[in-house]
């Protein structure tokens, strides 16, 4: 069983609506750790009506899957570090990260245990070792946690926001400022229960960028995450009116690169090592899709 600890931000919101964006789980899901008694403040039980007070600290236990199986595949793997505390990965486009049922064998997972000899354990049966994500059609770097120390520590990087993440994008349209800071809050949409939207409550993302080239119709940019969003460069790609191009979800539907996904690239990651305490940075070049890309539209 995991515990969740969730600080209160503000006041005034349904705990079953808050703790839903909270977790990045569905309302469904915590309505049922809700009903049946799994959150609690101050050893008090919260249903999911209750209007939860900024400040207020709820305590999430979370049941983790014990009786599911996870195989290792050959899936192929582009493994930039690997020491034994930490690995780095350049995640292919087209690959999950995890399994949200652990039915699918085709995850990132899969393929870490097969390649690597040891995962953290504090993710559960099915997430060993993940820290943090990326989406399916995002390429790029994210960390892996061989061992629950390391873990912890990237986990606090994360939280505290001293992990470094920068990703590029080429984006539909040109953008009229060089850089600037996109700091709104992000919620699940109401539309679509599947997709994030950028909203008068929720959760606060900020994400720096600036303009790295411009292309005749199209902008490419470089975007700093200094939060954790679900969908965050996406969903403020789209807030500042010029989506990622070749995403089918929160941009244009009309495929005409005939891309399997967005052009977003996790490029940049720097962290502190757990054990040696340094800086450490790593990157990954544009995939050859992505490059392609480029030579096709025309500089500015």
């Amino acid at each position: 069983m995991e515990i969740k600890q969730i600080t209160v931000e503000k006041n005034g919101e349904r705990a079953d609506v808050y703790l839903a964006s909270a977790l990045d789980f569905t309302r469904s899901r915590i309505k049922k750790l809700l009903d049946e008694g799994f959150a609690t403040i101050d050893g008090k039980a919260v249903k999911p009506r209750d209007i939860l007070k900024q400040g207020e600290v709820v305590l999430v236990q979370i049941n983790e899957p014990t009786n599911l199986e996870v195989k290792a595949v050959d899936i192929p793997l582009d493994i930039v570090y690997e020491d034994g505390d930490v690995a780095v990965i350049n995640k292919q486009q087209g690959l999950t990260v995890h399994a949200g049922s652990g039915t699918d064998d085709n995850t990132l997972v899969n393929a870490l245990l097969y390649r690597l000899d040891s995962l953290s354990g504090i993710n559960g049966v099915i997430r060993p070792g993940i820290v943090h994500r990326i989406d399916k059609d995002t390429s790029g770097l994210l960390v892996v946690a061989k061992n629950d120390k390391a873990h912890l520590s990237l986990a606090n990087q994360i939280s505290s926001k001293t992990c470094k993440r920068v990703y590029v994008a080429l984006l539909e349209g040109n953008l009229k400022s060089d850089s600037g800071v996109v700091d709104t809050f992000i919620d699940r949409s109401t539309k679509n229960r599947t997709m994030m939207a950028v909203s008068n409550s929720g959760r606060n993302a900020v994400t720096e960028y600036k303009v790295l080239k411009r292309f005749e119709g199209y902008t490419l940019c470089e975007f700093s995450l200094k939060t954790g969003r679900t969908h965050q460069i996406r969903v403020h790609a789209k807030h500042l009116g010029h989506p990622v191009v070749g995403d089918m979800v929160y941009g244009f539907k009309s495929n005409k690169f005939k891309l399997n996904g967005q052009l977003l690239h996790a490029k940049e990651l720097s962290f502190v090592h757990p054990t040696t305490n340094e800086l450490v940075t790593f990157t990954a070049p544009l995939p050859n899709y992505f490059e392609e890309v480029l030579k096709k539209i025309k500089k500015i």
